[in-house]
C-alpha cells in the first residue's frame, strides 16, 4: 500500500489548500455568506465556483474530457481533506454529496446518450442532482426494503408510485436517480431510473427540519403518484438496481470520510490557536498536561481515520469493492470527526458553544456522521459478518475482492 501522491496530485492539493485559506475561510465569519439554511449563499458560491473552475480545481474525480481532472480515489482522499478545512469547501470545488456520488455512478454505468443528457449538466454545475432511495418504514441501510414501485405501462415506459424521505438536495435538484421495485425477486427486484424535476407525477411533500446545517436543497420527503419514466432513462438493466446502489454507495461513503478528516483537522486547528495563547492558572492552556491529553487523543484518532480512509481509497483503486475497508473507515472517521469537534468545543469553552466560531456549526453537523450512508452499528455488523466468513483471512494484507 503506497499512499505517496504523484507530483500532479500533490500540487493540486496545495493549490486547494491555498484557495481554501485565502478565498473561503475568510468568508465564514461574515453573516452575509450564509443562506437561510446555514449553507453558503448561492451568489457567493457561484463566484467562488467560477474561480475554482478557472484554476482547474473542479470535479476532480470526473474524466478530463468531461471537464474534470480524472483523479484516482487516493488523489481524491488527499484533495477532499483539504477542501473540507472550510465548511463550504467541498461544494465550491464540486466535491460535495450528493452530486459527487451521482456523477461517479453515472460516469461508471451510464450509456453515452445518458451521460450527455443526465451527467454532463451535473459536471458542468448547471444543475444539481439527488439520489432517491430512502423510504419511511422502508429502505435505509437496507435497500432491499424498497416499497416504491415502478410498474410497466405499455412496451416502453414505467409508472412510479410510492414515497421517499430524507432525500438530500431534492428541493434544489433538477436531475434525480430513483430506486424503485420492479419485481419481488429478492436479488433482482430493484431498478434504477433517471427523471427530471419538471416531469409530472411527483411532488415534494416537505423539507424535513434537521438539527444541523443543511446542504443546498435540504432533506426532503417525496411522493410519487404516476410519474412516467421511459425505458431510455433506465440505468443499467431491469433488476440491476441493487447492483447500482452497491457501485454508488461504497465510494460515496468513503468520500464522506475524506471530507470529515478535513473538517476534524480544522476543528483542532481552531482549538490549537486558542490554547496556544489562552492564559489560565499561571500559564498557557497548551502547557497543561490535561489539555495535552485531550488534544493528543483527538489528533491520534483523526490520524487513524486518515490512514484507514486512505487504505480504503487505495483498495478501490486496485479494483476491489473494498466493503470491509470502507465500513471500517466509515465508523472510524465518523467517531474521529465527532471527537475532534467535541474536543475543540470543550477547549474553547463558552466561545466554542457560541456562534463566534464555526465549531458550533461543525458540532451540529458532525453528529449526523454516525447515521448517514449507513449507521455505525450497520457497518460494525458488516465487519462482524466478514470476520465470521473470512476467519484469519480477515486480517490479510492488501486489497481483496468483496
Amino acid at each position: 500500500m503506497d499512499f505517496a501522491l504523484s507530483p500532479e496530485i500533490d500540487a493540486t492539493r496545495l493549490r486547494i489548500r491555498a484557495f481554501v485559506e485565502e478565498r473561503i475561510i475568510p468568508l465564514e465569519g461574515d453573516p452575509a455568506t450564509y443562506d437561510e439554511h446555514e449553507n453558503i449563499a448561492k451568489p457567493v458560491l457561484e463566484k467562488l465556483r467560477t474561480e475554482a473552475k478557472a484554476q482547474g480545481l473542479w470535479a476532480l474525480g470526473m474524466p478530463k474530457e468531461r471537464g474534470g481532472q480524472g483523479f484516482s480515489m487516493v488523489g481524491l482522499a488527499a484533495c477532499y481533506e483539504e477542501m473540507n478545512r472550510s465548511i463550504f469547501g467541498p461544494v465550491v470545488f464540486h466535491g460535495a454529496a450528493p452530486d459527487d456520488g451521482n456523477m461517479r455512478v453515472l460516469n461508471m454505468v451510464g450509456t453515452e446518450a445518458q451521460k450527455a443528457k443526465w451527467l454532463q449538466p451535473i459536471i458542468d454545475g448547471k444543475v444539481q442532482s439527488s439520489f432517491v432511495m430512502t423510504e419511511p418504514d422502508g429502505c435505509g441501510s437496507d435497500p432491499s426494503l424498497t416499497y416504491t414501485r415502478a410498474d410497466r405501462k405499455g412496451n416502453d415506459r414505467w409508472v412510479v408510485t410510492g414515497r421517499k424521505w430524507f432525500i438530500t438536495g431534492a428541493e434544489a435538484a433538477t436531475h434525480f436517480i430513483l430506486m424503485a421495485r420492479t419485481s419481488d425477486d429478492p436479488r433482482r427486484g430493484l431498478s434504477a431510473f433517471m427523471f427530471h424535476k419538471d416531469q409530472p407525477g411527483w411532488r415534494i411533500v416537505r423539507r424535513i427540519p434537521i438539527m444541523g446545517p443543511e446542504e443546498h436543497g435540504g432533506h426532503c420527503e417525496l411522493e410519487f403518484d404516476g410519474l412516467e419514466i421511459p425505458d431510455e432513462d433506465l440505468l443499467m438493466t431491469v433488476g440491476d438496481g441493487l447492483r447500482l446502489t452497491q457501485i454508488r454507495l461504497g465510494p460515496a461513503r468513503l468520500t464522506h470520510c475524506m471530507r470529515w478528516t478535513g473538517m476534524g483537522r480544522r476543528a483542532l486547528e481552531i482549538a490549537m490557536e486558542y490554547i496556544e495563547r489562552r492564559q489560565s492558572f499561571g500559564g498557557k492552556l497548551i502547557d497543561k498536561e490535561s489539555i495535552q491529553q485531550m488534544i493528543g487523543a483527538a489528533a491520534m484518532e483523526l490520524d487513524i481515520a486518515r490512514l484507514v480512509t486512505m487504505r480504503a481509497a487505495w483498495a478501490l483503486d486496485q479494483g476491489s469493492q473494498a466493503r470491509k475497508e470502507v465500513s471500517t473507515a466509515k465508523v472510524v472517521a465518523a467517531d474521529a470527526l465527532h471527537k475532534a469537534v467535541d474536543t475543540s468545543l470543550q477547549l474553547l469553552g463558552a466561545r466554542g458553544y457560541s456562534k463566534d466560531t464555526v465549531v458550533e456549526w461543525m458540532y451540529r453537523y458532525a453528529r449526523q456522521a454516525r447515521l448517514v450512508d449507513g449507521a455505525s452499528e450497520v457497518h460494525r455488523m458488516v465487519l462482524a459478518n466478514r470476520l465470521r466468513k473470512e476467519g484469519k483471512d480477515f486480517f490479510s494484507w492488501g486489497a481483496v475482492n468483496g
